[in-house]
């Protein structure tokens, strides 16, 4: 399964709480909702239908899921939601119980095993592995060299600090941009993939 990243992003990196206030409070950050100004249906729904219909499964962070699962089971109705809601997901966690596991076919990945079982999941045929928000997985899967395609929704605001998806360990990584898509609210949609060491 290729593992596929979408993130709506600031132009100074951020990726924390876009969606809402009291999303992801980490460190005081106080700009929850940032990227709703910016949002294009046409172009930016696009992104994340199209990258919904090439997955076979979803990954995520503890936080990310709890957010999710809180959302869309009550948006049942809408083809979106309803593909969200049947599509296997899979959350890495340490601290939640499968008795919390309450959105529908999700699979806990202890947080201990977390890079064994991604790379098992990435070593398997099917369709793409998608993980959506999730900043401390992703930093991990960028670091072990498990991202095979980055989709970063690069809106035009410059946040001043908070939670990245990028490794700082100092490895220079090299990704080559395979397409730049820009809507009508200034957001660049650009999609990189890892270039191969050779």
């Amino acid at each position: 399964m290729r593992i596929v990243v979408t993130e709506f992003m600031s132009l100074d990196g951020v990726v924390q709480a876009p969606g809402g206030p009291q999303e992801d409070t980490d460190s005081g950050f106080a700009h929850g909702g940032w990227s709703h100004p910016f949002f294009d249906p046409e172009v930016m729904g696009g992104t994340f239908d199209d990258a919904l219909t090439k997955a076979g499964a979803l990954l995520f962070g503890r936080r990310t899921w709890q957010t999710m699962a809180a959302a869309w089971p009550e948006r049942a109705g809408d083809p979106f939601a309803d593909r969200m809601n049947a599509i296997a997901k899979y959350v890495v966690s340490g601290t939640l119980g499968d008795d919390e596991l309450t959105w529908d076919n999700t699979t806990r990945i202890p947080g201990d095993e977390a890079v064994g079982r991604v790379r098992e999941l990435h070593a398997r045929d099917g369709d793409d592995l998608l993980v959506m928000g999730s900043p401390t997985l992703v930093r991990t899967l960028l670091r072990e060299g498990l991202v095979d395609e980055l989709r970063l929704m690069i809106e035009p605001v410059i946040l001043g600090g908070g939670k990245t998806i990028f490794p700082d360990d100092g490895v220079l990584r090299t990704l080559e941009l395979v397409s730049t898509v820009t809507s009508g609210t200034g957001v660049n949609v650009c999609t990189y993939r890892p270039v191969s060491e050779r």
